[in-house]
């Protein structure tokens, strides 16, 4: 039977189909709880939460489901680089996003480099919750970590961007290794090299993890429908996930001009861009990520995304669609679902008519 891998068996769920682990508050309680009862493996994406708000989060999920679920963390969740970061460096940004600012008749913000590290707290918390998968980006937590989830019998699920990540990721014996093609939305988990340099397609790095490693390997990016997903099982993929897809359905917590411009024409032009967060990651083309190009200098991340965040808000409300981050993942074409539940439906019943088995 196609819905009978390595993963269904590892994670205890019945279809080999995960749901994107979107942080920044796009994935809710109720989207993971909809993917979930509908036999995949629903997902929290709770980078930005505090401990208090991740306890509450985990109250709700248990509260919608008893089915196994993940929580994914940054492991990296403050650039190196920001540490002692110049305040002759920060004015020079500043300056040259402060036309988009004037346009909109708004001050720039004043920036602390300071910003601590969420991640440590975050684990414990995690811990505390004991959900049945671990899920974490941005390169490898401390072996002390991982041994905990094991010795509670978490499951842990590393992302890799490249062959040589995933080498990484099971030598330190995960679980589970996600393969993050460059044709996913939102942020390039890259961590041995720059994500620049970590450009590998879906479909190429599954081929090649499935040859050399023996971790089972789940196929991310540019996936959007049944034929996806059979071509990534076909391909040797021992599951899928899935983001964009999820993101205009009514569990989503993304703003309703996101769904709009993921249904639109627009959503046909994504591009790889740092200039809205600090990090690179696809999104629906705007004036930002097209006057500023990839070599120009921003913010380390977060602070780049706190220099953003004033300038989002005020193109929201002023309707300047054209100035807004709307993450996106390239295959987007034929995007309809709007209930998670209905989604997950089509996805099982097309993967299943084509892979007839």
């Amino acid at each position: 039977m196609w819905n009978q891998t390595k993963i269904t068996e590892l994670f205890g769920i019945k279809y080999p189909i995960l749901l994107g682990p979107m942080g920044g508050g796009f994935s809710t309680p109720q989207l993971l709880a909809a993917v979930s009862n509908a036999g995949g493996l629903g997902s929290l994406g709770a980078y930005t939460l505090t401990p208090q708000q991740l306890l509450e989060a985990a109250d709700t999920i248990k509260s919608l489901t008893d089915k196994p679920y993940n929580i994914n963390l940054w492991v990296s969740d403050v650039d190196k680089h920001l540490t002692n970061y110049s305040a002759e460096s920060l004015e020079k940004v500043k300056k040259h996003f402060k036309p988009y600012f004037d346009e909109l008749s708004i001050p720039l913000p004043d920036l602390d480099i300071n910003i601590p590290s969420k991640f440590q707290e975050q684990v414990e918390t995690l811990f505390k919750i004991k959900p049945a998968v671990f899920s974490f980006i941005f390169g490898l937590p401390p072996i002390e970590v991982l041994n905990e989830a094991r010795r509670l019998g978490i499951k842990t699920v590393g992302a890799a961007t490249t062959f040589d990540e995933a080498l990484a990721l099971e030598e330190a014996k995960v679980d589970a290794i996600v393969a993050a093609g460059f044709e996913a939305g939102g942020h390039r988990p890259s961590f041995l090299r720059p994500a620049h340099d970590s450009l590998t397609g879906t479909f190429t790095l599954v081929q090649q993890l499935k040859a050399k490693v023996k971790t089972p390997v789940i196929a991310a990016g540019g996936i959007a429908d049944g034929k996806g997903i059979a071509a990534a099982l076909t391909l040797g993929a021992d599951a899928v996930q899935l983001g964009t897809a999820f993101i205009i359905t009514d569990e989503s917590n993304a703003a309703p001009l996101h769904k709009a411009a993921l249904l639109s024409d627009d959503h046909k032009h994504t591009v790889l861009s740092k200039s809205l967060t600090g990090r690179m990651g696809r999104l629906i083309n705007n004036r930002i990520s097209e006057e500023v190009k990839y070599e120009t200098e921003v913010l380390p991340f977060p602070l780049q995304t706190l220099l953003i965040r004033p300038l989002r808000e005020a193109a929201i409300a002023q309707g300047k669609t054209d100035m807004i981050n709307f993450w996106s993942g390239q295959n987007g074409i034929k995007l309809k679902h709007t209930k998670a539940a209905e989604l997950m439906q089509a996805l099982i019943t097309e993967t299943g008519q084509i892979l007839k088995s």
